[in-house]
């Protein structure tokens, strides 16, 4: 093991160059995620666009520097705009985070993200129930693995694998699940940090801990859930070099630790 696969130094390089150059995300989110969403970008340095109309989501996807397709909700429009997003973004050779919330709850749903997977993704970020309907055999990774995508599993620890690489990490916050969005927010995070570092493992790392690491900051200044969003948000705006070198939980960071478990 490496412990130069991911550390404090390429995680600060990361945030530094996504301040720099203020990514576009393009978010196809649900609506109760987009202002949130919005915001976290922003106070990252990014910069956000949600349009899902179907006579421009295609120009507004190719032209940014990242997709996000989070399933959260699938109204007819979203529905319709998702696989016109994604082929313009895979056309113009733009990273795409996939985000297949609630998919072991709707089979319409577990199909329209297996056939997303199937024509190719940057980045998968899920949970493991989520993985474990995706992927009920349990060789998700093996099989991400073979078409280039990186995996992001969240949980009290977070896994990112790709190429045969694992990062393992421990940050954040308990709170983070009593605030709606959270979740989607960081899958737009990853997109970001898709779209200025080349090494999808260390852009997965760096995106999981910038977020994380900014909610536990937020989190030591909130009073709940109420008063941590604007914590975060602020958080994110002013993180620097120091907390993430103070705070930066890397647990393990080399070859996969057990496949099994993914």
């Amino acid at each position: 093991m490496s412990d130069r696969i991911f550390d404090a130094a390429g995680l600060q390089g990361v945030l530094a160059r996504l301040r720099q150059n203020a990514p576009r995300i393009h978010c196809l989110t649900n609506p109760v995620a987009q202002t949130f969403t919005a915001n976290v970008l922003l106070a990252l340095g990014a910069v956000p666009s949600m349009t899902l109309s179907v006579d421009e989501v295609a120009g507004f996807a190719a032209s940014a520097d990242g997709l996000l397709v989070n399933l959260g909700m699938l109204e007819p429009e979203r529905r319709a705009a998702i696989p016109l997003a994604v082929d313009a973004a895979r056309q113009a050779g733009k990273p795409i985070v996939l985000d297949p919330v609630f998919v072991q709850r709707s089979p319409s749903r577990c199909a329209l993200a297996r056939e997303i997977l199937a024509g190719g993704v940057s980045l998968l970020k899920s949970n493991r129930e989520e993985m474990d309907v995706l992927f009920p055999d349990r060789d998700g990774a093996q099989r991400l693995a073979k078409q280039e995508t990186a995996l992001v599993v969240t949980g009290a620890e977070d896994d990112i694998v790709y190429s045969g690489r694992q990062v393992r990490l421990a940050n954040g916050s308990p709170l983070l699940a009593q605030v709606t969005a959270t979740g989607c927010a960081l899958g737009a995070v990853l997109a970001a940090c898709l779209a200025v570092e080349p090494d999808p493992l260390i852009a997965a790392a760096s995106g999981v801990s910038i977020f994380n690491i900014a909610a536990e900051l937020a989190a030591d200044r909130s009073r709940g859930p109420g008063s941590l969003v604007p914590e975060l948000l602020d958080a994110l705006y002013l993180l620097n070099e120091g907390d993430l070198q103070r705070h930066l939980g890397v647990v393990h960071a080399g070859d996969i630790l057990d496949r099994r478990t993914l």
